[in-house]
């Protein structure tokens, strides 16, 4: 079996400078292009490369395994993490775990890193389930056979993701091979793939001040449907806060209107006073 591959595998696509409008981003649009064609150089892509390359992962404690080619018939997204997280008090990442409002539970995170890329997923990757650590890759190269394991698989209202997490100046040549292997996969499966290095400037701190107020559930003033019918047009954060005669709770309210998406902002931008908000139907600026 020949899989052809369709241009290069990047993440986002968009330059920093053009302006990222929360209600209508893709959660990849938060972060900034890596090329890992150079990676595929060294990869066993002969013909039958699906069948010998191997997937393997754990389900109810059992481990499983089976070729590329007969991945897509597998149910992978029934698997428990290949990784357990673990800590000890000289370790650099910090593990730990993130709730998602999406799937309404806790993920693993090995990271910082991580946990931050899963809050982008459940920001704006209409998700419908996400596995940590999914799979065991085991891929043959030009002189030996490695293993990668991806950091995620994502199941979307749009298709499946698979995700490493690495930031950028950590990435050596080795881990663009490992990425481009796994590119290769999900390529074969009819998934989708990205390596998330960078955040967009900016991107990620204006998500996490929409973040603290996912979950705000009660609106005991009222204040929703005034700030959206005032938004009508464009109006400054500030403003629009002022504008409610009660300031302090009508912020609290435009940052859960902004991360259920009903009003925008410009994520490439600070988010401050002066940040337009605009309606989820308008265009943006």
């Amino acid at each position: 079996m020949t899989v052809k591959r369709v241009g290069p595998v990047r993440v986002g696509e968009a330059a920093d400078a053009v302006a990222v409008w929360s209600h209508r981003c893709s959660w990849e649009d938060l972060f900034v292009s890596v090329n890992i064609d150079s990676g595929r150089g060294g990869l066993d892509l002969r013909d039958g490369w699906t069948r010998r390359w191997t997937v393997s992962w754990r389900a109810d404690g059992v481990a499983v395994s089976c070729s590329v080619q007969d991945l897509v018939q597998e149910p992978a997204l029934a698997s428990d993490p290949m990784r357990h997280f673990t800590w000890r008090r000289d370790q650099r990442h910090r593990p730990g775990l993130q709730f998602l409002t999406s799937t309404d539970r806790h993920h693993g995170a090995e990271s910082l890193k991580e946990g931050s890329v899963l809050l982008a997923l459940d920001f704006a990757g209409d998700v419908v389930d996400i596995v940590s650590q999914p799979m065991k890759i085991s891929f043959g190269t030009g002189e030996k056979g490695r293993s990668h394991t991806p950091d995620y698989l994502a199941v979307t209202r749009h298709g499946v993701w698979l995700i490493d997490v690495r930031p950028e100046p950590l990435i050596k040549e080795s881990d663009r091979e490992s990425f481009a292997a796994a590119a290769e996969v999900a390529v074969a499966c009819g998934w989708r793939y990205a390596v998330a290095a960078r955040w967009r400037e900016h991107a990620f701190a204006g998500l996490d001040a929409l973040a603290s107020r996912r979950r705000l559930r009660s609106d005991p003033l009222g204040l929703r449907p005034v700030l959206l019918a005032e938004a009508a047009g464009g109006r400054r954060f500030g403003e629009l806060a002022a504008a409610t005669g009660c300031e302090p709770v009508a912020r609290a309210e435009l940052l859960h209107l902004l991360w259920s998406r009903q009003l925008g902002i410009d994520l490439a931008s600070p988010l401050g006073d002066g940040s337009v908000v605009v309606p989820a139907g308008e265009a943006g600026r």
